[in-house]
């Protein structure tokens, strides 16, 4: 396959307007430890990046704070199992003028210099992933074999993805030659202040209130593993918040926002119920 590496006006839909893309408003965010800095320092050597953590930790929310940072446009990507090569790079159309190319949001984001980020990437499938190879190292370009076009990376253009590692098994993980194309950032839930902090911030409920949401989160992360897949994610914390500045009773609300989500067992509900009644009596 020969590719061709000069201009193709008039025959892709790839003019996207990256002011479509930036984030306008400051994302809430509160630094862990010296993530924003690492990042930061990544981003000037142009690394691609791995975000790890478990779910509701806050990895897309931070990189929603660093592009805005960073004043780059951000591309965000749900990956999942039915996506294939062609969702992320583009494909032929058909319209009443005839064919024409669009590109995937993968090569918009390449072309504009903004930030490409694929949310949750083992749900995509291996053969699909592959095709962000040529752009972790120091080729940074994409081939468009359909087109027969070599796309190279605008200067600017990052690539970043995220998965949750304690959902993983030997079908689905990342190839060792995926995963030695990136530097990595490991997140976790913040400590009670911090997540505190943030719950009081992001649901207006009074801190007392966001303290005990906190201690019931870390009574669950506590069961994790002994008959929990997954602790209470943050996430889940501030639907909690959310629904109890509504003006919803607070064991109706953690019933509904941290207990019936995360578990059906009847005696794990049993041991959730009685820890949020401990709190919310």
């Amino acid at each position: 396959m020969l590719f061709d590496q000069s201009p193709q006006s008039g025959t892709s839909d790839s003019n996207a307007n990256a002011d479509e893309y930036r984030i306008k408003t400051e994302p809430y965010y509160r630094p862990v430890h010296d993530e924003i800095e690492l990042y930061d320092a990544a981003y000037k050597a142009r690394m691609p990046m791995m975000l790890k953590g478990p779910t509701g930790s806050g990895k897309t929310r931070f990189v929603e704070y660093m592009a805005w940072k960073l004043q780059r446009p951000l591309i965000s990507v749900a990956c999942n199992e039915d996506m294939t090569a062609s969702d992320l790079v583009g494909r032929y159309l058909l319209d009443k003028d005839g064919t024409r190319w669009q590109d995937g949001p993968l090569t918009t984001a390449a072309r504009m210099g903004a930030i490409c980020y694929l949310d949750e990437i083992v749900e995509a499938r291996q053969d699909t992933t592959v095709v962000i190879h040529p752009l972790t190292d120091h080729r940074r370009v994409l081939p468009l074999e359909k087109k027969g076009e070599l796309v190279e990376a605008h200067p600017d253009f990052q690539i970043v993805i995220s998965y949750n590692p304690g959902y993983q098994n030997l079908m689905k993980d990342l190839k060792q030659s995926t995963k030695q194309r990136f530097g990595a950032l490991d997140f976790d839930y913040p400590d009670p202040d911090t997540e505190t902090e943030i719950l009081a911030h992001e649901t207006g409920v009074d801190r007392d209130t966001a303290g005990k949401l906190v201690e019931i989160a870390q009574r669950a992360r506590n069961l994790k593993g002994h008959g929990l897949d997954e602790g209470i994610s943050t996430r889940l914390l501030v639907y909690a918040g959310q629904l109890i500045a509504k003006g919803v009773d607070p064991r109706d609300a953690c019933s509904m926002t941290l207990v019936r989500p995360i578990t059906d067992d009847p005696d794990m509900r049993d041991t959730l119920d009685s820890a949020v009644s401990a709190f919310f009596s």
